[in-house]
């Protein structure tokens, strides 16, 4: 039978396969690693042998995460664990090692799902990947040398010192001026997110008084592009009670931006990205229809 067929209660969505933790069965990971790098090899997509693995704070994503361990492994590939990292950070790893890569992370969604999102050397599969995943052929032949084997996989470490970490660290150093966030507080809202460190250490890095607020032991879902009118007014308290110039956090695997102004305003990721992309001088911006009409208002960049 295909994948599609095999692991029917899994799906992939915007980003990444997602499904309840039940649903993330052993049997059903190593089937979607397995069809990720079968179809990669059939596709010529593959520079190296080495996988990279990494995975956010959820309860259920190192257990996921060895599985994701095992299958590569069984396929013969190389393994290097990122450990706990934000998913750009496992992106930019793949493409400077020319790797593929395996993000543990359900990002935004419910502590009770979890979900796997899958890299090239080149950057997230597209939506013909993923079509061409799911009707690879899945066996019992094929899966028994990760199903049937005890886990070896070392899932383990928070991951501050791997070199996955610190090349996303030095990509930040080497493009962004010395210091620049001197006479700046900032408040930095932790809850769960993967990269609450990395985010605190870095702005220290760059100058700013940094106030931790939020950490959480337990995961909470942070969703960017819905923030809750709680969340607006928590924004707004600490701004107040800290004397904030900013308040900044992701959300659960640190690939999308939440930021807020001096006085707790949301300032929303299209406009993010539109700011960031004047910013680097860029020629070229390339954004979704729901942003199409900023872009234009802006005025910064010519329209194709």
């Amino acid at each position: 039978m295909n994948l599609r067929t095999f692991a029917s209660n899994l799906n992939f969505g915007t980003s990444g396969v997602r499904g309840l933790v039940e649903s993330l069965s052993r049997e059903n990971v190593c089937a979607y690693v397995i069809a990720f790098l079968r179809h990669l090899q059939t596709s010529a997509q593959i520079k190296t042998d080495l996988v990279v693995i990494g995975w956010d704070l959820r309860p259920s994503s190192p257990l996921i995460a060895a599985h994701v361990a095992d299958a590569a492994a069984s396929l013969g590939f190389i393994v290097e664990i990122a450990g706990l990292v934000p998913t750009p950070a496992l992106a930019l790893r793949c493409l400077k090692m020319q790797a593929s890569g395996i993000m543990v992370t359900g990002s935004h969604i419910p502590f009770d799902r979890n979900g796997i999102k899958f890299y090239t050397w080149q950057g997230e599969i597209l939506k013909s990947d993923e079509q061409a995943m799911l009707s690879q052929k899945v066996d019992s032949a094929q899966l028994s040398p990760c199903i049937s084997a005890a886990s070896t996989s070392k899932i383990q470490g928070d991951g501050r010192h791997s070199q996955a970490l610190q090349d996303y660290r030095e990509r930040y150093i080497s493009n962004v001026p010395s210091k620049c966030l001197t006479g700046l507080k900032v408040g930095v809202y932790q809850h769960s997110a993967v990269g609450r460190d990395f985010l605190h250490d870095l702005l220290v890095d760059f100058g700013a008084h940094v106030v931790p607020l939020g950490r959480s032991e337990t995961f909470v879902p942070i969703d960017t592009e819905a923030v809750s009118l709680s969340d607006e007014a928590q924004a707004a308290s600490w701004c107040l009670e800290h004397r904030l110039d900013a308040v900044v956090s992701t959300d659960g695997d640190g690939d999308r931006p939440w930021v807020c102004d001096e006085r707790g305003r949301f300032v929303r990721g299209d406009i993010l990205g539109l700011l960031t992309a004047h910013w680097l001088k860029a020629n070229t911006v390339v954004t979704p229809v729901s942003s199409n009409t900023s872009l234009e208002k802006s005025n910064l960049f010519a329209l194709c």
